[in-house]
């Protein structure tokens, strides 16, 4: 499976450099390597919100805070690896049949984060951060490379030219995702019950709901 200098050099070869990256941390000392250390991280956490990929997808049952605002029964810690909740599930819930329980993320005055719903014992399913590359798929992969050279193009190629290259990156980089989420969503098959919208209000932090879930 492809390393983060792999997928590094992959946006590189993108983009026409011949330059050949060995190391990230620490970068071995050439703009190139200094570029991906520094985009590296941004390209893969945010293909990781774009689909609920099968590989970063985890089920926990939250722990259960002291206190919960007005208007919800209970109050939980949001995972710490979590990049985005997208589903509540009440504790018996059968895998074949996900039914989504109403719930609100948000961020307390002291900075934790913590999930509101009227679930008890909640589970939660979510996006996790995951930094092991063994676990992207080879579509992943591609569509990770072109998403890190659009990000790359700018500061390598710079100019006109370098936005001309780094809109073509991102086309491939879409294109490359709609195969990747395809073939993931093919990996399951269950029905999805939604019982109710999320509440969220004007001044509230959202969880995000990516598709394809």
């Amino acid at each position: 499976m492809a390393s983060e200098v792999d997928i590094c050099n992959l946006a590189l070869s993108h983009l026409g450099d011949r330059a050949t990256v060995a190391s990230l941390d620490p970068p071995e000392g050439s703009a190139q390597a200094e570029l991906c250390a520094r985009f590296y991280p941004i390209a893969r956490d945010s293909l990781l919100q774009m689909h609920g990929w099968n590989f970063a997808t985890k089920r926990t049952t939250l722990a259960q805070l002291s206190t919960g605002p007005t208007g919800w029964a209970y109050s939980y810690a949001r995972p710490q690896d979590a990049l985005d909740v997208f589903d509540i599930q009440m504790p018996d819930t059968q895998d074949y049949v996900l039914e989504t329980q109403p719930y609100l993320c948000e961020t307390e005055l002291d900075g934790d984060e913590v999930i509101y719903t009227n679930v008890q014992n909640a589970v939660c399913r979510y996006v996790a951060h995951i930094e092991d590359t063994t676990k992207f798929s080879p579509l992943f992969v591609m569509s990770l490379s072109w998403h890190l050279a659009s990000m790359l193009a700018g500061p390598v190629i710079k100019g006109d030219v370098g936005s001309a290259e780094a809109k073509r990156c991102s086309q491939m980089a879409q294109f490359y995702l709609a195969q990747a989420a395809q073939k993931d969503a093919q990996q399951r098959h269950v029905k999805h019950h939604h019982s109710a919208s999320h509440i969220v209000g004007a001044d509230r932090t959202p969880c995000e709901t990516p598709w394809g879930r």
